[in-house]
């Protein structure tokens, strides 16, 4: 008989520890199938859209030599999923397990003999640890530079231009020396 194991995640922003889901998974059955979670499905579960549209994310998981199959994961009820797919066995990261809805899940597959396996959480990252990432590197304020923040305007101080000019100087005739010293 051929185990099927069944992947299910958003897989936005790919990372490693999605890669190790995967590979994990594939070593525990004999046709891995990958669902990748749709974009409203999504949005609906987790409040956000994915950074990454569906069509790129199932392409991205479909090219993987681990995964057999990807597919769109559009119904939120993974019994459902089951009827369509019928795996075997699922798949998870084991910050799931233990949550109401896993455990429910748990309760639900036991009586049509599905197995729910569970990996190690990759916590040095995550999408929502790249998410936040670029978040933070997309908002838009003036760069800070302290060393170019003169104390009071050169205009009104007066004398400022001729300390500039007089440190022009200083640096023109330090390269002067310099240039005949080479």
């Amino acid at each position: 008989m051929t185990r099927i194991g069944f992947a299910p995640g958003v897989y936005d922003l790919f990372h490693i520890g999605h890669l190790n889901i995967l590979r994990r998974a594939r070593r525990h059955c004999d046709r891995l199938i990958a669902g990748v979670t749709s974009d409203d499905l999504a949005e609906r579960l987790k409040g956000r859209r994915p950074v990454i549209p569906l069509s790129e994310r199932l392409e991205i998981v479909a090219s993987l030599r681990c995964v057999d199959v990807a597919v769109v994961e559009a119904e939120e009820d993974k019994m459902e999923t089951w009827k369509r797919l019928g795996f075997h066995v699922i798949f998870k990261g084991d910050d799931w397990r233990g949550t109401p809805k896993w455990l429910e899940l748990e309760r639900r597959f036991a009586p049509v003999g599905v197995e729910v396996v569970y990996f190690p959480y990759t916590v040095h990252t995550s999408s929502t640890l790249l998410r936040a990432s670029l978040e933070l590197l997309s908002r838009k304020r003036a760069p800070e530079i302290i060393s170019a923040q003169l104390a009071e305007p050169l205009d009104q101080a007066g004398g400022h231009e001729q300390e500039v000019g007089q440190q022009q100087c200083a640096v023109n005739g330090k390269e002067d020396v310099l240039t005949a010293q080479e």
